[in-house]
């Protein structure tokens, strides 16, 4: 049977440190599963919902992105997936009797484990103006009030539609669609904080903003390099497929500032020998220092220019662009500059290189530890470089392997969500509707909460996600997002952005993946894509935690009839009723998805086409995949300070706090720790044990401050720290963003340490 929520807060004032783990996975993910299962949904319900995640003829885990082979396992999850669904198809319930007990004030000053474990929410809330707390609404009137205040704004683009990676293709496009008949382009969504980065490479560098790699091309490949990720927290399935790969016989090199359990050792739960033995992952780790990675990268790519034969003089003559550029520009590397931005040693730099040299088919896979720094875009180009250099795209076993965070995030830019539309995508669009969509570009996030502070931006509309606790520089976020008229988060659980409200706010609540879809037409589907491109088909199994619930296609086709009107030819009421009627019109709209809805109805899904792997066609400017020579950056850190990283503990999946323990980190009880290398820690009269107070600094000149948090010895890189977010987020300034793709940068905050 499902245990009750928690009434209080849990005590973090003192959490527990032990030594770090070298293995991942194996008998205490199990029993960790179990027990997090059990506590929300009770064992029959375990069984029943555990058993449909990620099989053919059920339901996309709500977690990652990661892909499914065609053969599947009976429990085909992870454990952090396992907790994923575990709170959502929990048996605990948030009714208008928890609103009417505490007012908005309280919500605040909860933490985010405790607003999540209160359970699903079961009705639509209204915080009406002056009011103190949510209180329930019809859904009629719930969308009468969202289409009182955009109808009153004085523009379209003074509206911002937010969009969360749980959100579905079907209705991801529905909401882009309504968002430009509406007449904005303001569509940020939460790619835009973590991947935006690697679109923005790829897209320059070989035409097309995804990765181009299979499950098969990993389990082929020579060579893996794993840089700037953690997959035994973050991505734990992708364990399975490096397991495979080194059996084999592939290298793995891991390029990380902190030493992660899931890399040096993965304990297979599937197999007994996995279990007591494990695998061991790593054949050479690299623990570089935060942001050196550009510098590395730029070496290594000196280093196989200058080696006779180690470039595909053939695929470079052929296929690419700007190689002069590059090799000019690598050149100029320097041994002892690169030493200095990586931390790395001349034979470590050595050891890789001839790994390099050794493969010829060459994968890699990075995620925020790249992404999120102002030089991120430049660095991912330099991976493209090396990749290019040898022939490693558009060829078996090889590729780039941008790894997604969540489950859809890559299936809702397919289908439109984005501030920077392609004009191909809206003429097609306006031609299948008979719209005129805007052409002017929109908001991103960090340009959304710039808005929003500046008076220019007045209703925030979030289709899923945690836009508070998931964006930079807290403090100033929620001031902005306060100054607005209007908040409305379509939503399966708490979390903090329902305590920060515009001066009216709506929660409504939504069926959530687990959840069957019933409506007037019967039984629905909704279709995800995952990391690697391919698209398949998501059936709920359980019934809705509420008869009140809506589902997102529904909400947004009733919100569209609500604020458009008889002025809207689009047939909102038929989306609603058949979603088919949806992906017959995504396939007119959107390349790739011609006969979407036969295609969808294979248990295995289908395959997006990727001209780079599929035909090495390269969609870029110069018909080419393009060579780039970026000047090398890496962080420069005055001396007392150390730069910080923020990160996710085990017991997290992106804002979601499962948990209070980082088990592989050896920490447990609390999340207010910083992580510093013990030299460090010395150098700077940080006993073990002692408490901190983190400040940034930033050209601004403004202070940011997290408070109170523990320091706890730990072998990170020299002269970096790293710290849980989103209670971090307040240290990350606004406008500390990457070049090119605006992502904050919150791997890069250079960080004092003051007595707490």
């Amino acid at each position: 049977m499902a245990t009750k929520p928690p009434t209080g807060d849990p005590v973090q004032d003192a959490p527990q440190v032990t030594p770090p783990k070298h293995a991942a996975a194996g008998l205490p993910a199990i029993g960790h599963t179990l027990r997090i299962a059990h506590q929300q949904m009770g064992l029959a319900r375990t069984a029943r919902t555990l058993l449909k995640v990620n099989q053919k003829d059920g339901f996309d885990c709500p977690g990652c992105a990661w892909p499914e082979g065609d053969k599947r396992h009976t429990a085909e999850f992870c454990e952090n997936g396992a907790k994923a669904v575990a709170e959502e198809a929990t048996l605990r319930r948030v009714t208008p009797e928890f609103f009417a007990a505490h007012p908005v004030a309280d919500l605040a000053t909860r933490s985010g484990y405790w607003l999540g474990q209160q359970g699903r929410i079961t009705e639509p809330v209204y915080l009406p103006e002056g009011g103190d707390r949510y209180e329930a609404i019809s859904w009629e009137r719930a969308f009468a009030v969202i289409a009182q205040e955009l109808t009153a704004l004085g523009s379209p683009d003074e509206a911002l539609f937010y969009t969360s990676g749980r959100t579905s293709n079907e209705a991801a496009f529905l909401f882009q669609l309504f968002a430009r008949e509406f007449g904005t382009n303001n569509l940020p969504d939460c790619s835009n904080m973590c991947h935006e980065s690697s679109g923005s490479a790829l897209t320059e560098t070989i035409g097309i903003g995804k990765g181009s790699v299979s499950l098969e091309d990993l389990h082929q490949a020579d060579l893996i390099i794993v840089a700037g990720q953690n997959p035994g927290t973050n991505h734990p399935r992708m364990l399975s497929a490096l397991e495979r790969a080194k059996t084999a016989g592939a290298k793995i090199i891991s390029v990380n500032p902190l030493p992660e359990a899931g890399m040096e050792r993965f304990k297979n739960p599937q197999t007994p020998l996995g279990m007591l033995k494990g695998t061991a992952l790593n054949d050479l780790f690299l623990q570089i220092r935060i942001g050196g990675d550009q510098a590395l990268f730029r070496l290594l790519n000196k280093l196989v220019i200058e080696t006779e034969g180690a470039t595909d003089e053939a695929f470079i003559r052929e296929h690419t662009h700007g190689y002069e550029d590059l090799a000019a520009a690598a050149k100029e590397a320097d041994w002892d500059e690169t030493l200095t931005a990586t931390g790395l040693t001349r034979p470590e730099i050595e050891r890789a290189l001839a790994m390099v040299l050794a493969s010829k088919r060459t994968i890699v896979c990075w995620a925020m530890g790249l992404t999120q720094h102002k030089h991120a875009v430049a660095t991912i180009r330099e991976v493209v470089n090396l990749l290019l250099l040898r022939g490693n795209i558009g060829r078996p076993g090889a590729g780039v392997c941008p790894v997604r965070g969540h489950s859809n995030v890559q299936g809702d830019r397919t289908m439109g969500i984005f501030e920077r539309p392609a004009p191909a995508f809206l003429d097609a669009l306006d031609k299948e509707f008979g719209i005129t969509s805007p052409r002017g570009h929109g908001y991103d996030v960090v340009r959304s909460i710039q808005a929003m502070r500046d008076g220019r931006a007045k209703v925030l509309f979030a289709m899923g996600g945690n836009f508070v606790g998931a964006t930079p520089d807290t403090d100033v976020t929620e001031a902005a997002i306060r100054r607005t008229a209007l908040t409305v988060h379509v939503s399966t659980k708490l979390n903090r952005s329902h305590a920060v409200t515009g001066r009216r706010a709506l929660i409504l609540p939504t069926l959530g993946r687990t959840d069957k879809d019933v409506q007037a037409s019967g039984r629905q589907f909704v279709t995800v894509e995952d990391s690697m491109g391919m698209v398949h088909a998501s059936r709920g199994n359980l019934a809705p935690a509420s008869p009140h619930l809506l589902s997102e296609p529904a909400i947004v086709a009733r919100m569209a009839r609500a604020v458009l009107g008889t002025a809207s030819a689009t047939p909102w009421e038929q989306f609603e009723r058949d979603y088919a009627a949806i992906r017959d019109r995504i396939s007119r709209v959107v390349p790739g998805f011609e006969d979407f809805n036969a295609r969808a109805a294979r248990p295995e899904g289908f395959r997006l086409p990727h001209a780079p792997r599929d035909e090495r066609r390269f969609p870029t400017k110069t018909g080419k995949a393009n060579f780039t020579a970026a000047p090398v950056e890496y962080p420069r850190v005055p001396q007392g300070r150390l730069l910080l990283q923020t990160l996710r503990s085990h017991d997290q999946y992106n804002t979601t706090i499962y948990g209070l323990d980082d088990r592989y980190r050896g920490i447990t009880g609390g999340r207010r720790v910083v992580m510093v290398n013990p030299a460090d820690a010395a150098e700077l009269g940080l006993a073990d044990g002692s408490y901190t107070d983190l400040v940034s600094e930033w050209k601004d000149g403004v202070e940011r401050r997290a408070p109170g948090f523990r320091v706890v010895h730990y072998p990170t890189a020299r002269g970096c720290a790293a710290a849980y977010y989103p209670e971090t987020n307040v240290l990350v300034p606004l406008d500390s963003t990457a070049d090119t793709s605006n992502t904050p940068a919150s791997k890069s905050v250079v960080v004092r340490f003051e007595p707490a």
